[in-house]
């Protein structure tokens, strides 16, 4: 099947080619003789009922500093002259991501966007794992300073964070005896009118941090990512490491329990993160890890979802 595909990402020239997922859907699409285009979410606009974007004719290449070759930018319709939206573009998730999820939901009946855009602004990645409490940490989303004062006194050790962070950033622990937890708060609740995410720190961290990837709500690949020696984050992008694992008993349950919500809200693509058994993350935006979990267990996750695509395009 030859389909037109518009990936709306961050700039391909800036891409990892060994790590970048939106790179290896990208060239697991061209070596099945997709067109590729790609621009971003400030390419986009709205007049008259039309949604377009400047896009650029790409072609990628396996060649680090130069991951793409690029035609002139044109400007297609994105509702009439593709077949797929892929939106990739890394968060922050804010509200320039929501207005872009805004544009491309008016587009969803006519073109095949992945994830489904309504699906994406209405789960952001900490807030929807709030639907399987059982599944998760002890957790608490507040700005009131006595709420999370009194988890603490209740846990004792705890995880605080952003509540629309990405990539591991301002993710701190705070053991019970921790000077830090005034100014800590007060940073937070000052810089920002959100709420903030306190978990109950889980000691397994040590162990890793799993991510799951699911396509279509059935998880297809997983990789642990261990944290740095003294540290908490085990995100790649700030010093984890990559290593094989395999689901366990309570992995498998998770994704059963959530794959039946994930189908329904139209996300195809997503990555899950899992600490000790217990959910801690779904990301629904622009999931990471697909080349990782190829090289440690040769899942080619790319080629699965790309299927799925296509069968989804057959009986449209």
């Amino acid at each position: 099947m030859s389909l037109r595909v518009a990936i709306q990402m961050d700039p391909l020239e800036s891409v990892n080619i060994d790590s970048d997922t939106s790179f290896a859907l990208a060239e697991t699409a061209q070596a099945r003789g997709m067109e590729l285009f790609v621009y971003g979410p400030q390419d986009m606009s709205y007049e008259a009922g039309r949604v377009t974007a400047r896009v650029r004719p790409a072609k990628v290449q396996r060649v680090k500093g130069t991951p793409g070759i690029f035609e002139e930018a044109v400007t297609l319709d994105l509702s009439k002259d593709v077949d797929v939206v892929l939106m990739r573009q890394d968060p922050p998730f804010d509200m320039g991501y929501i207005t872009a999820c805004h544009l491309l939901e008016g587009i969803s009946g006519e073109t095949l966007v992945l994830n489904d855009p309504g699906g994406v602004r209405s789960s952001p990645e900490k807030i929807f794992p709030l639907m399987f409490p059982e599944l998760m940490p002890p957790t608490l989303v507040s700005r009131d300073i006595a709420a999370i004062e009194a988890f603490r006194a209740k846990h004792k050790d705890i995880i605080i964070k952003p509540l629309y962070g990405h990539g591991g950033a301002g993710v701190f622990r705070l053991k019970e005896d921790d000077s830090n937890f005034d100014s800590l708060t007060e940073i937070f609740l000052t810089r920002s009118r959100e709420p903030v995410m306190v978990q109950a720190f889980l000691p397994a961290v040590s162990e890793g941090d799993k991510r799951i990837i699911l396509i279509d709500g059935v998880a297809a690949g997983a990789l642990n990512r261990r944290p740095k020696d003294g540290q908490i984050r085990s995100n790649m992008v700030v010093g984890g490491t990559a290593e094989a694992t395999e689901l366990s008993e309570a992995d498998k349950k998770i994704c059963e329990t959530i794959g039946p919500e994930l189908r329904r809200r139209g996300l195809v693509l997503t990555g899950i993160d899992v600490i000790g058994g217990r959910l801690t993350e779904i990301n629904v935006t622009s999931p990471t890890g697909l080349q990782a979990i190829k090289k440690l267990s040769g899942i080619d996750i790319t080629e699965i979802f790309w299927d799925g695509v296509q069968e989804k395009l057959a009986s449209r």
